[in-house]
């Protein structure tokens, strides 16, 4: 794992130009865990070299997966028997990432642990949704101080009714109803981008999958899998929105391709209403044959704060990895914007970092803040947010920020987005990494 990294900025810069959407690092990760259903050859193409990424790596590796990067392909292949005795823990609990091993090691293991998952620091987030589904396939789950034991006698099919639409409860079940022979029906699913890329690499794999992009899917689900199969990772929307964020943040006008719209719709609605000055090419469809592509021509505009609250839902509503974009965007926009970010304990109180750089923020409990603009933001030194998206709404503020500003510890932005700086650098930023 890297040492330490530091972003310096020189701020307050427009940016110009076209910047390519990158390939998504929820939908990346989903499929590196979905590979264990297969005991034959995957290749996932184009896959995100993040380091989100590369911590499932090691943990595959660790337990016996042969794992070759092939440019930006990466080329997997499982022993005829996993081994989890040496399992590489401390690149495990790194990333929540980890627990979406559980539904394909259903398959290979009765009884099994893993170590406690990591990730970003938000508060209390809660497992609850995978115990009670995967419970429904026979499966019992003992959440101890360092580890998840997970036992069951034999999986059967089952209908799934999920509490809450968690994207990573609703793969975990996907994944063990993939090979548990009959039919499955998870209710309350999660229809958002990772989920749609994990459904359509199992009907890649040979398994029915009916109802994707729906809160309904139904499974027929196959005993054993053994092909050859290619997949390749779909465009990210959350990247999209960085450059949005970005692009308003510096007033800049600038060129996204290959944006995923069907999960940019909601905050576009919203940024037009605030003003922003946009248009949409012709929609195309990703190598999935499921993502709808466009791309986004963003103008420089002046900016409203959005009369009513902003909160993120469940797909088709407002990303909950998109939401905080707004909180950097209102400090663009002439009013008050309350944010109401419910999911989280802790992720609105990282907002309140804003105010280093000159943001005026009122937070009025943990899940709610309310910001006034438009503010000239000033530069500052920042020791980046143990968590991915308010560390990311920092690095954009500092671009929009006048003078030099320092970031420090910025592993939490590379576990999700890739190439950052020379990306930013070819729209015109003055960014390096130190």
């Amino acid at each position: 794992m890297q040492g330490e990294m530091n972003f310096i900025i020189e701020g307050d810069r427009r940016l110009s130009g076209t910047v390519e959407t990158s390939r998504s690092k929820n939908g990346a990760v989903a499929l590196l865990a979905a590979s264990l259903l297969n005991a034959g050859k995957t290749t996932l193409e184009r896959v995100p070299k993040i380091e989100e990424v590369n911590r499932l790596i090691e943990v595959l590796r660790s337990i016996g997966v042969s794992v070759d990067w092939q440019g930006s392909n990466v080329v997997l292949q499982p022993p005829k028997h996993l081994s989890l005795e040496k399992i590489d823990r401390i690149a495990a609990t790194k990333t929540r990432s980890i627990l979406m091993f559980i539904g394909p090691l259903l398959h290979l293991f009765k009884e099994f642990e893993l170590p406690q998952s990591g990730g970003c620091t938000l508060g209390l987030r809660s497992v609850r949704p995978h115990l009670m589904a995967l419970e429904k396939f026979g499966v019992m789950i003992e959440a101890r101080s360092e580890s998840y034991h997970i036992s069951h006698t034999a999986l059967a099919p089952a209908e799934v009714v999920l509490y809450e639409s968690s994207d990573t409860a609703t793969i975990n079940a996907l994944l063990a109803a993939a090979r548990a022979p009959g039919t499955s029906v998870i209710k309350y699913a999660s229809a958002n981008y990772q989920v749609q890329e994990v459904c359509g690499f199992l009907r890649a794999l040979g398994v029915s999958v009916d109802g994707i992009g729906s809160t309904t899917l139904t499974i027929t689900g196959i005993a054993q899998i053994d092909t050859t199969v290619s997949y390749s990772v779909a465009q990210d929307p959350t990247d999209a929105m960085f450059f949005i964020s970005a692009a308003v943040t510096t007033n800049s006008s600038i060129t996204i391709t290959a944006a995923p719209i069907e999960f940019l719709e909601v905050e576009l609605l919203l940024l037009g209403k605030m003003g922003l000055m946009f248009s949409l090419s012709k929609s195309r469809t990703s190598e999935n044959g499921i993502t709808k592509l466009v791309d986004i021509e963003l103008h420089a505009s002046e900016l409203t704060a959005f009369p009513e609250k902003i909160h993120a839902r469940p797909y088709p509503g407002l990303n909950i990895d998109n939401l905080p974009f707004f909180a950097v965007i209102a400090t663009q926009a002439k009013g008050t914007t309350l944010i109401h970010d419910w999911v989280y304990e802790k992720r609105a109180i990282y907002y309140t970092e804003l105010d280093r750089l000159g943001a005026r923020t009122t937070l009025h409990d943990p899940h709610r803040i309310s910001i006034e603009g438009p503010t000239h933001l000033k530069a500052a030194e920042v020791i980046c947010p143990p968590a991915l998206r308010p560390a990311t709404i920092i690095l954009v503020a500092m671009l929009g920020a006048k003078g030099r500003s320092t970031l420090r510890n910025v592993y939490s932005i590379n576990r999700g987005y890739e190439d950052l700086v020379a990306r930013l650098r070819a729209l015109g930023a003055s960014i390096e990494a130190t």
